[in-house]
């Protein structure tokens, strides 16, 4: 028969031991999820920022832009954060002039597009064929270029957002 003096404390050594690696598979684990809920928020907190800057570039879409083209900075709320959009100035990348065949009678939008424009048929010739098209109507086809920034102090998120949009503008708008 052993006595307590004969135990050497064997099962006392190895209980610490595995209560030691349960604790730093539980602090590893905390770790690991603190990660990937920073890591959620980040990508929420960067979605919000780039529909801050849609919402900006779409209320710049809504205003006489191809003929007063500023810069501005536009406070864009979301849920209970509100972002700074800092609009560029829209720049006009590139300009045409429509022909009137392009144009439809139905559209109200290109009613205006016809005005007083001569409807008479002009000869083109391009590679040896020839082609009868209309002469230019009072509108132009314009590609414009709007850029929104957004930069987001507390939580440190930035984001660029370059939209392009093709408007149909009449001859004498800033282009």
């Amino acid at each position: 028969m052993k006595t307590k003096h004969d135990q050497s404390g064997a099962t006392l050594v190895v209980a610490m031991i595995m209560l030691v690696v349960l604790t730093l598979l539980v602090v590893s684990g905390i770790r690991s999820s603190t990660t990937n809920l920073r890591i959620t928020g980040n990508m929420q907190i960067q979605g919000e920022a780039t529909a801050a800057a849609q919402q900006a570039i779409e209320q710049v879409l809504d205003t006489d832009y191809t003929n007063n083209p500023v810069a501005e900075t536009i406070t864009v709320p979301m849920g209970a954060v509100d972002y700074n959009v800092a609009v560029s100035q829209p720049v006009c990348a590139n300009t045409a002039p429509v022909s009137t065949d392009e144009l439809s009678a139905n559209d109200p939008k290109d009613l205006a597009c016809f005005g007083s424009a001569d409807p008479t048929s002009v000869t083109q010739v391009s590679g040896g064929t020839e082609k009868q098209v209309l002469e230019a109507s009072l509108c132009n086809k314009q590609l414009w270029e709007i850029q929104a920034d957004v930069s987001d102090s507390n939580s440190g998120a930035k984001t660029t957002l370059v939209q392009g949009v093709a408007v149909r503008a009449g001859r004498m708008s800033g282009c």
